[in-house]
This record gives structure tokens, sequence and C-alpha cells, in this order.
């Protein structure tokens, strides 16, 4: 039994557009293409496809993922290291949890943050694989924008990581500072402050106007991120999200 590439992309979750990207790097080759160009997947293919995907949710590039897939190394070894990093990972994302819910109770207690006696609490968790400002629709839309980030954040030091990762706290801060105080998403001040988001996105991959708002919109529609954002201020997603469209209709269009 074969499934066509709209079966397959309707099964997974992935779009036709980056199923035929993995055909074109060889990554994913269809079982056959019919003589009309239409591209048909066998059980091997959803197999090989479900790997992808896997690795892909591990961060794995994609040149890693070709190499692993293509090479005899037994695949139940690597479902266990696979399995192994998704465990740290769940222990990393539980230790976030507990950052960031600690920052809630001590703004709480006192806006200015003065509570705060050891800083580097605030960053407790957060690693390399945190980065909010490259998300799963570029990854899916724009897989060459991905695998630029991806060569980007391979490039940074041990320093230039954790320069970067008390950067996109404060800034998440700032914003729902600015939202919080009742300032419209086109108040100047926010919009130096989206700026500053933009710039940020630009040290990984540089987005137009289109790429820009599709990442606004996933920090809305996927869960995941709207979580991340929800947790340091209550709506702050929609507010970033909004922030940004205004932000790409004035500077990026």
């Amino acid at each position: 039994m074969g499934w066509s590439i709209a079966e397959v992309a309707r099964m997974s979750g992935v779009t036709s557009r980056t199923l035929r990207h993995y055909d074109e790097i060889g990554l994913l080759p269809p079982a056959r293409i019919a003589s009309n160009g239409h591209r048909h997947y066998e059980r091997a293919e959803l197999l090989r496809l479900q790997q992808i995907l896997l690795m892909r949710e591990l961060g794995v590039g994609l040149r890693e993922i070709r190499a692993v897939l293509d090479s005899q190394v037994d695949r139940v070894s690597v479902l266990r290291e696979h399995h192994r990093r998704l465990l740290a990972e769940r222990d990393r994302l539980d230790t976030l949890v507990r950052t960031v819910g600690r920052t809630i109770a001590e703004l709480q207690e006192d806006d200015t943050m003065s509570t705060i006696n050891r800083p580097e609490n605030l960053f407790e968790g957060f690693t390399e694989q945190s980065r909010t400002e490259v998300d799963a629709e570029a990854r899916e839309r724009w897989p060459a924008a991905w695998e630029e980030s991806r060569a980007a954040v391979e490039g940074m030091t041990a320093e230039d990581s954790e320069q970067w990762q008390r950067e996109v706290t404060a800034q998440l801060i700032r914003m729902a500072e600015h939202m919080v105080a009742g300032e419209p998403v086109d108040d100047p001040a926010v919009q130096a402050e989206v700026d500053v988001h933009y710039r940020g996105v630009c040290r990984f991959w540089t987005p137009n106007a289109v790429a820009y708002k599709g990442l606004a919109r996933t920090y809305v529609d996927d869960p995941r991120f709207r979580e991340n954002f929800d947790r340091i201020a209550e709506g702050l997603a929609q507010y970033q999200h909004d922030a940004m469209l205004v932000y790409a209709d004035a500077r990026l269009s």
C-alpha cells in the first residue's frame, strides 16, 4: 500500500513543501514518482520520516540526521540515545518551570525585582536548546533558514551562549512590563523592544515580513510557545504577536 504526498503530509503534520525539500536533499526520497510527477510513499518511507521528525524534535540538523539514517548504526541503539536525550530535556523543562515560577512569585512581591537576591536564578535551566526565536514554523516552512540558524548556534562560544540567554530573558521581561503598563503595541517604546527581538532573531536567520509574521503566529498558535510566553505574564504571547505584526508592516514590508 502506498500513500500520496498529501496523505503523508496530513498524517504526519509535515507540510508537502517540506517533504519535497527532504526529497530534494536526499533525506527522504519517495518510494516512487508517478508519470504525472506525484510522489508516493511506502511503509519504509513513513518509518524513516518518523525517525527524521524525532531527531528534529531533539534539535538534530538535517545533515546529521541523514548521516545517521544512511549509516548501518543499530536503530535500537539510536532510539535509546534519543530516549536518553528526551529524558534530559524533560528535566531541563522542569527546571525552567521552577525558574519562571520563582520569578513570578518574586515579581508579585516587588515589581521592581529588588527582592531577587540572586539574579543568576533568572537563568537557571536555560540552554542553547531553549531558543524561542527560532521556532517550529520556521523549521517546517523555511528549512534553509533553520539550517542557517543551526550553523550560527554551533558557532557560539559558551560565553556567547550565556550572554544570549540573558538577553532573551531580559527582553521577555521588558515586553511583559510594557504589556502590564497598558502600552499599545504600536507605542514607540514597544516597537523599539520588538526591534531588539528582530535583531536577536537575525543573529540566527533573517526573516522578511512574511516570515516574521509567521514566527509571531507560531508564538500564539503553538501551545508550547504560548505557554512559555504566558508563564512570564498572562497574555504575553498575544501581545508579542501583535507587536511583531506592527513591526513587520512598518519596517519589513
